[in-house]
């Protein structure tokens, strides 16, 4: 495919940094995204769905990732950590990267629902 992404995610609770007297339960998560496709392309910007037990949802748009917009060519990867805060002990992040491949296309790629939990919190 010419426009082939691939996302992995992984979430680290920061138990250091949670506070459940005060409803605040921070992760920490780290994405890799790898351009599995056949031609070269940029992140221009995110769009994240962050929502907690209690249904809330916090939506978070902006630029790039972690102040760049990486350029990966074919067969390159990009990886960075971020985090978020949730007023519960569980949640789910999903969204999507806004991307340009040096075609000039642009294009977005989904980046699936993932779980924001303690170990073992989920039944």
């Amino acid at each position: 495919m010419k426009n082939n992404i691939r996302i992995t995610v992984q979430v680290v609770p920061l138990p250091q940094h949670t506070n459940p007297s005060e409803s605040k339960y921070v992760f920490a998560y780290t994405i890799t995204i790898n351009n599995e496709g056949e031609i070269g392309m940029q992140l221009l910007s995110r769009h994240w769905v962050i929502q907690d037990e209690t249904g809330y949802i916090e939506e978070v748009t902006g630029r790039g990732v972690v102040g760049e917009q990486p350029h990966l060519l074919p067969g390159e990867s990009f990886e960075y950590t971020s985090g978020s805060v949730i007023k519960t002990q569980t949640g789910t992040m999903k969204g999507e990267y806004n991307m340009i491949n040096d075609a000039g296309e642009h294009f977005d790629v989904d980046i699936p629902e993932f779980v924001l939990s303690e170990p073992y919190t989920l039944q």
